[in-house]
C-alpha cells in the first residue's frame, strides 16, 4: 500500500459532457464536493476555497457543518478539455490558526474516460511523502476516506441533476 498516492475509481451513469462540466466548472464542482470557491477553474490560477455543506448527500453535509466557512487555499493545474483536470492543496489542512502555506502541496488529478455504462472517474491525489511527518499519516488517512466519500457524491449528484 502507497502512503503516498490515494487513487479512486467510480463509473457514473453520465455521459462525458455532463461528467466534465460537474468536475471542471467550479460552482458546480462545489455543489458535489462541498466548497465554494471565489472565481472559475482556470488552469494555472490559485483560488480561495470554503468549505460549505454538499447538496448531493444530507449525511456527509451533517459531517462538512463543522468546518462550514472554513477557508484554504486551492490552485489549478492543467486543464484538458473532456479528459483530466488537475489541482493543488494542502490536505486536511483544517486546524484553525495553522499556516499551511509553507508546507508542499498534494497534486489532485481527476481523469475521465467512457466506458461501457457510463464515464469512468478516476480520482488520484499524491504527495503525501512531501507533507511535513507530524501530520502526513493523518492527512492521508482522513483524506482516504474523504475520497471514498467523494466518489459517492459525485454518482449522487449526477443522479439527482442529470
Amino acid at each position: 500500500m502507497s502512503t503516498d498516492r490515494i487513487e479512486k475509481k467510480v463509473v457514473l451513469k453520465a455521459a462525458l459532457a455532463r461528467v466534465w462540466h460537474a468536475i471542471s466548472d467550479s460552482t458546480e464542482f462545489g455543489k458535489w464536493f462541498g466548497i465554494e470557491f471565489d472565481g472559475p477553474f482556470v488552469a494555472g490560477q490559485p483560488l480561495k476555497g470554503k468549505i460549505v455543506p454538499t447538496v448531493a448527500d444530507p449525511e456527509v453535509a451533517k459531517m462538512q457543518e463543522a468546518h462550514r466557512g472554513f477557508a484554504f487555499d486551492f490552485r489549478v493545474g492543467r486543464i484538458e478539455p473532456m479528459r483530466r483536470i488537475e489541482f493543488h492543496w494542502h490536505p486536511y489542512a483544517v486546524e484553525e490558526g495553522v499556516d499551511y502555506s509553507k508546507e508542499p502541496m498534494t497534486d489532485i488529478v481527476f481523469e475521465i474516460r467512457e466506458v461501457a455504462g457510463g464515464v469512468e472517474l478516476t480520482i488520484t491525489e499524491s504527495g503525501f511523502d512531501r507533507i511535513p511527518v507530524a501530520r502526513r499519516a493523518e492527512a492521508f488517512r482522513m483524506n482516504e476516506g474523504g475520497w471514498q466519500h467523494q466518489t459517492r457524491l459525485i454518482a449522487k449528484y449526477l443522479a439527482m441533476f442529470p
